[in-house]
């Protein structure tokens, strides 16, 4: 079974740096870092000490409020050190690598019912890898989904490319998702200009959806809310194909293994490509920046700034190297021309160099400012909402009125876009999460 889901807003940022489809080079780390702060929701309580062994697969953290609730080392080797924040707030435990490694057992078995598919996801410390909506944070025990939602691709700027990644992964993705449908229904979106070629429409026990559009058509928000929008009440579970792969492959061989293909990109890399990681890799590790160079987790529009000592996060398979832009332009946005910069609109003339690749960095051309009423943010948020209302309730701290225009429906990056078109440079995922926060808090 399938249909057909055909999205016309959105805008696809013209950005250098698209990865080779080719693997580069293989990272072995020395140490590996396990970030508490990846999971939204998540409280940590320690449960390895420095100096304490550990396997692939051993539980080094629970959630003191769901004991259940595990986080796993995704390699064996010794717990090097436990690095705290502001007010000791737990933010990694690193752990230095063996020379071989060792795996929890937990049995190549493909799980019979539900309760066994939530029994293997909480012991190998894969539960994290669920994420519920509303809301975006990680899978509640106790409540159970209307359905699970997987985006096979993503259409976020110099995203990696699933069917490349995960070409070799078919059985590991159908393992992971006969495991799932003992939950919930499964969905699954595809992305329809490459349907014939990928792997993903061979995918059994799934609705499939075929999907066309420019970004965020690959947003699994973006498809919920066409396909099955959340009312209140209501929790929908999703899971990356990264991670369903890694479900799938544990399942399949009963060792937890998170290696993954990660795509260096951006105006900054030097050589764009693919190269095989594990999550929690150091960033030194992973690429090597000469200059003022920003490194960000994930993609320009929801990415985290790493910085040279950040460590590889638990949901990223991306990396985009940016430079720093610090000098002032001059006549900056008054310049009649102006050829290397690109507009969403058609203030400057990019409109006439539709397949023009541009050399982007991080300058912001300005500061925030007052909210000026447009259509812009309408024109690239392909949902059923009017994005300037629900953004101005989160401002306001209106729970009435968030509600009523679809803070149950959206996560920050669902409304990335409107951060790159908005005249008045506000932040406007923050203000979304400020939102969200503030439901969480009064709704709880």
């Amino acid at each position: 079974m399938s249909d057909n889901l055909d999205l016309k807003k959105g805008l696809n940022i013209p950005i250098e740096g698209a990865p080779a489809r080719e693997v580069v080079a293989t990272v072995v780390p020395d140490t590996v870092a396990i970030k508490p702060t990846d999971f939204k929701g998540f409280v940590p309580r320690l449960l390895v000490k420095e100096g304490d062994a550990v396997l692939a697969g051993s539980p080094v953290m629970a959630d003191k409020q769901r004991p259940g609730i595990l986080l796993t080392s995704p390699v064996s080797g010794t717990v090097q050190q436990v690095l705290r924040g502001e007010k000791r707030k737990l933010l990694a435990v690193v752990v230095k690598a063996s020379d071989k490694q060792e795996y929890v057992n937990f049995g190549a078995k493909a799980p019979q019912s539900a309760d066994e598919t939530k029994d293997l996801l909480l012991k190998s410390g894969l539960w994290g890898a669920v994420i519920e909506r509303p809301y975006g944070v990680m899978a509640s025990l106790e409540t159970a989904p209307k359905a699970i939602f997987i985006s096979s691709f993503s259409t976020a700027p110099l995203a990696a490319d699933t069917d490349f990644t995960l070409a070799d992964s078919l059985q590991d993705i159908q393992a992971g998702v006969n495991a799932l449908a003992k939950i919930a229904p499964v969905h699954m979106s595809v992305r329809k200009d490459v349907y014939s070629s990928t792997i993903f429409h061979k995918v059994e026990n799934v609705v499939e959806h075929v999907v066309s559009g420019p970004h965020p058509a690959g947003n699994v928000g973006i498809q919920i809310s066409h396909i099955s929008p959340i009312m209140k009440g209501e929790t929908v579970w999703t899971i990356s194909p990264v991670l369903l792969a890694a479900f799938g492959k544990l399942i399949n061989t009963g060792k937890l293994d998170l290696t993954r293909k990660v795509a260096i990109t951006g105006p900054a890399a030097q050589k764009p490509a693919y190269i095989t990681a594990l999550p929690g890799t150091p960033v030194k590790d992973l690429v090597k920046v000469q200059g003022d160079v920003r490194i960000i987790g994930g993609d320009v529009l929801t990415g985290e700034n790493l910085g040279q000592e950040g460590f590889l996060g638990f949901f990223e398979d991306q990396v985009t190297l940016l430079p720093e832009g610090r000098e002032r332009e001059w006549f900056g946005w008054a310049k009649p021309f102006r050829p290397k910069v690109h507009s969403s609109s058609w203030c400057y003339f990019s409109w006439l160099t539709p397949s023009k690749k541009y050399k982007m960095d991080t300058n912001l051309h300005g500061g925030p400012r007052a909210f000026v009423e447009t259509k812009c943010f309408e024109d690239v948020t392909p949902m059923e909402i009017f994005p300037i209302y629900l953004i101005k309730a989160c401002l306001a701290g209106d729970i009435e009125k968030m509600e009523k225009f679809g803070i149950y429906e959206v996560l920050p990056e669902d409304l990335a876009l409107c951060d790159y078109v908005d005249p008045s440079k506000n932040e406007i995922q923050a203000i979304i999460q400020k939102g969200i926060d503030l439901m969480i808090k009064e709704m709880a």
